[in-house]
């Protein structure tokens, strides 16, 4: 079987898919952005793609998101054409459709079956936008437009996919039903042998210093530390948590940019607007105790869920973080906002503790809950690292049903190329 997967930024969701095709025996390509010249990885050729133009000036601004996914899809139809032209053929292609990339690829190889991997279909409604009070939309229902302007992307994927893979529930169920009947839901996979309890675990520190698991030690990670993942709820807690917890180190992960979102003010980041303005309520010895880590290798990123006491994770109703899953299976005890997308994992006092997203007090009241009794802990623990290892496993639950999704796809007729 000959596979195509197109992704901006391959592998990405596909790191585990791509190479376990290729062990199989499959032919596995993939096109991408991320390279500039040909290359192998674990058994995959990857080939790239370059952006051809650039983006018009004068544009409505509506329609900027759509023309910089048209740009990507042209350019990668221009690649994907010089690779008809070699003679390659693919039985399936299996694309990231978020940023464009895939749009006209039917046209290209009619024969070929589609799966996508459907992330969130954009709305007004029970989602992220216009979640958080903080950030209003200066005009809400020109944003509603623009919104459904925003799923002109998917839109034009409807006519393109024939089955779709989605990583939960709450992104497969963002999309409208001529969508949702043909979205598999499979998670991504969480290798829960190599993330797992680690009771001798050190943690090392600038400086010298290293903790362990007789420490108390919070820890919350974001990609980037920004409102979307509640950067902001932990940090206007922060005062109340130190003050709470004498002798707890609190370690932070997160890069300075913006993945989702409202962008900060020019010249400044989320990071630091909100250690501004907390730092005036934290003593200097307690300020001590705060560990902002930025960006960290993964295995020092495994040692630091390993020994964790309490993990803190908040995000908007959007796309579930896969660390949240990675700190369940290390057996961190969970304490996570009330969102939507967390209801699916964390349930309160079973796998977790849950508190309401704005609500920084319980944040701390549910922190010392967890943190005051050992015996909570380990139950809550041992609960969240059961869980993922039955629904999250990589090598026994989410690769099999990955590839018994892609022998389906082969099996089935494709679509017809609609006009």
């Amino acid at each position: 079987m000959k596979v195509l997967f197109i992704h901006q930024n391959f592998p990405g969701q596909f790191k585990h898919l791509a190479p376990a095709l290729a062990a199989r025996g499959d032919e596995v390509t993939a096109l991408t952005l991320r390279v500039k010249e040909a290359a192998s990885w674990s058994g995959v050729r990857i080939l790239p793609y370059t952006i051809q133009r650039k983006p018009g000036q004068g544009l409505h601004p509506w329609l900027v998101d759509f023309e910089t996914k048209l740009l990507r899809a042209e350019s990668c139809f221009a690649a994907a054409r010089r690779l008809k032209a070699e003679g390659y053929a693919p039985d399936i292609i299996v694309a990231h459709p978020g940023w464009g990339e895939s749009m006209f690829l039917r046209d290209l190889w009619p024969e070929a079956r589609i799966g996508l991997y459907y992330e969130l279909y954009y709305s007004h409604k029970d989602n992220d936008v216009g979640f958080d009070p903080e950030f209003p939309k200066p005009d809400p229902v020109a944003d509603t437009v623009r919104l459904r302007l925003k799923n002109l992307n998917n839109m034009m994927h409807l006519q393109v996919g024939d089955m779709g893979l989605s990583p939960t529930e709450f992104q497969a169920a963002s999309f409208p039903e001529e969508y949702r009947r043909i979205i598999d839901v499979i998670h991504d996979g969480i290798d829960t042998d190599a993330v797992r309890p680690d009771p001798d675990v050190r943690f090392g520190l600038e400086g010298g210093a290293a903790l362990d698991r007789s420490d108390e030690v919070i820890t919350f990670v974001n990609r980037n530390l920004e409102p979307y993942r509640g950067y902001h709820v932990f940090m206007r807690a922060l005062p109340d948590i130190l003050k709470s917890r004498p002798d707890a180190h609190v370690l932070i992960v997160g890069g300075d940019e913006v993945s989702y979102g409202a962008r900060p003010p020019k010249g400044q980041t989320w990071k630091q607007i909100y250690i501004d303005e907390v730092r005036g309520r934290i003593p200097t010895s307690s300020w001590e105790r705060v560990h902002f880590l930025g960006r960290i290798p993964y295995d020092r990123f495994l040692r630091l869920l390993q020994v964790s006491r309490a993990h803190v994770y908040l995000t908007y109703p959007f796309v579930l973080s896969w660390s949240l899953i990675e700190a369940m299976s290390a057996g961190a005890p969970i304490v996570a906002s009330d969102t939507a997308p967390l209801r699916e994992a964390i349930r309160h006092d079973e796998t977790g503790r849950l508190f309401p997203f704005f609500d920084g007090a319980a944040l701390v009241s549910e922190l010392n809950t967890v943190l005051d009794d050992g015996a909570m802990r380990a139950r809550l623990g041992a609960a969240a690292r059961a869980f993922a290892v039955d629904r999250y496993d990589l090598q026994s639950r989410c690769l099999p049903r990955q590839m018994d999704w892609i022998d389906r796809l082969y099996a089935m007729a494709p679509g017809p190329v609609r006009t």
